[in-house]
């Protein structure tokens, strides 16, 4: 099982080495941010969206230019650094990886800024990722793609990927982890924007604790989470298309899918699995996360408008 652990935390966590053939979709374009469009296409950093304009159930929306979600900035490039700068005056950032993963892959420093790493994924597949190593030490994600097509019929792989989403919210250390950035959202001074390896997963779920918090529905939340498919779609085709055909296909495409772009549905599952276990998204945030209700309207004056 730690072998198993070793290449699929490395396919669920980096993009950004280059794994796959095509690891980025992007081409070469200027950085531009469609004019009141989430979307933000970077030169060098993957994922990137403004969570401005989602309605939230009172009716007002998330203020633009405030919040920026993403994948990791180790290939950030002069272009992106200017926009995080000027447009989103940028002062701080959260980065969910562990050590090894940012040993692999630094940040690039943006002067000013506040950085924060808070590493969210559970230690127990941190060790079994790391056995015969420091857990510090880089992480070797080469030839990525071959090894998660390797796996992707593998009934054990494919439960692997179900449970990821569980054991990250039911960690006592990760909810922790998710208490501190919300309340370093609620203290900054500047545009905040978060990030993990290709800004899906564990920043995903940042994201859905941030807009719950802010008082946004569960459709909102969902749609929100399931747009980081739109960035890997193209990866995620190339793979799939490998498979198509063959027995068994549906359940190995959809691991794929889990690991290379998002699953909704086992995202979902993991919302049910909170409303089941703490009883609902907002009880989680408050008891779990330690985030007051006090604090999230702090959050909502802060960052919401009319």
């Amino acid at each position: 099982m730690n072998r198993f652990l070793q290449w699929v935390l490395a396919a669920t966590l980096v993009c950004g080495a280059s794994v796959f053939t095509a690891c980025s979709d992007k081409e070469d374009n200027p950085v531009q941010v469609q004019q009141r469009e989430r979307v933000i296409t970077f030169e060098g950093i993957e994922n990137g969206r403004d969570m401005g304009s989602l309605v939230m159930q009172d009716g007002r929306t998330v203020r633009f230019d405030m919040l920026v979600r993403s994948g990791n900035l180790a290939t950030a490039t002069d272009a992106d650094v200017a926009i995080l700068k000027n447009r989103y005056h940028l002062s701080d950032v959260f980065d969910f990886r562990f050590d090894g993963e940012v040993a692999a892959a630094p940040d690039r420093v943006i002067e000013g800024v506040n950085y924060t790493q808070l590493s969210t994924m559970p230690a127990a597949f941190i060790a079994a990722m790391s056995s015969g190593s420091s857990s510090t030490d880089p992480i070797d994600t080469r030839d990525v793609g071959a090894l998660v097509i390797g796996k992707a019929f593998d009934p054990i792989a494919q439960e692997f990927a179900r449970q990821l989403y569980p054991a990250i919210v039911t960690s006592a250390e990760a909810q922790a982890y998710y208490g501190d950035f919300l309340r370093g959202v609620l203290t900054a001074k500047g545009g905040v924007l978060w990030h993990c390896s290709q800004g899906k997963d564990r920043a995903g779920w940042a994201s859905a604790f941030v807009l719950a918090a802010l008082g946004a529905s569960r459709e909102v939340i969902v749609k929100d989470f399931d747009l980081s498919n739109q960035s890997y779609a193209s990866k995620v085709e190339a793979l799939e298309a490998q498979l198509r055909g063959k027995d068994g296909a549906d359940e190995a495409m959809a691991f794929i899918q889990a690991m290379v772009g998002v699953s909704r549905e086992n995202f979902e599952a993991t919302l049910d699995l909170i409303e089941q276990r703490y009883g609902s998204l907002s009880a989680y945030i408050e008891n779990q996360l330690g985030f007051s209700k006090e604090e999230q309207q702090q959050l909502r004056a802060k960052y919401l408008t009319n």
